[in-house]
Order: structure tokens, then sequence, then C-alpha cells
């Protein structure tokens, strides 16, 4: 299903509170398998600037741009720390 129809059916979704963020977690799940290959956080990125999602008003299509936001920021791995293994040797 493509961002677009996903958007536009929560943005009629009268659903509020724990509703809301239920329809947005399936919206975002259904956008998450219908892109190919490995979803990444350019490609959440690029559906956060599409007028759809800065327009977005009903609670539900909020909180799916907020899962887009929160999928858009890079996690950066720290290298493991192996101090007590140099200390045991």
């Amino acid at each position: 299903m493509t961002f677009l129809r996903i958007i536009d059916g929560l943005e009629s979704s009268q659903a509020t509170g724990p509703q809301a963020m239920q329809a947005a977690r399936m919206g975002f799940l259904q956008w998450a398998c219908a892109v190919e290959g490995p979803i990444t956080a350019q490609m959440a990125r690029a559906a956060l600037e599409s007028p759809a999602a800065r327009q977005a008003e009903s609670a539900a299509a909020r909180a799916f741009v907020g899962f887009l936001q929160e999928a858009s920021r890079t996690c950066l791995a720290l290298p493991m720390r192996r101090g007590r293994a140099r200390v045991l040797q």
C-alpha cells in the first residue's frame, strides 16, 4: 500500500487516543511491508517531506507521522568497550 493511500485512510479516521495510535501503528507496518528492500531512515525522511505528512490533521495521521519521525532518526552504534576483558587477560 502506498504512503499516500495509508495517510489518506488515516486522515479519514475518527479514532482518538489509543485507537488512533493503533491505527497509526498498523499504517506504519503496512507502509514498511509495502516497501521493497530494507527500510532506511532516508526513506522515512522522504515520506516526511510529502505535503500530506506535513499537513496531517487527524490524530491517527499525526501519530503515523510521529512513527515516521522516529524511523527517520539514525542510530549510531557505538563500539562495545572491552575493558573488563582486557583486565582479565
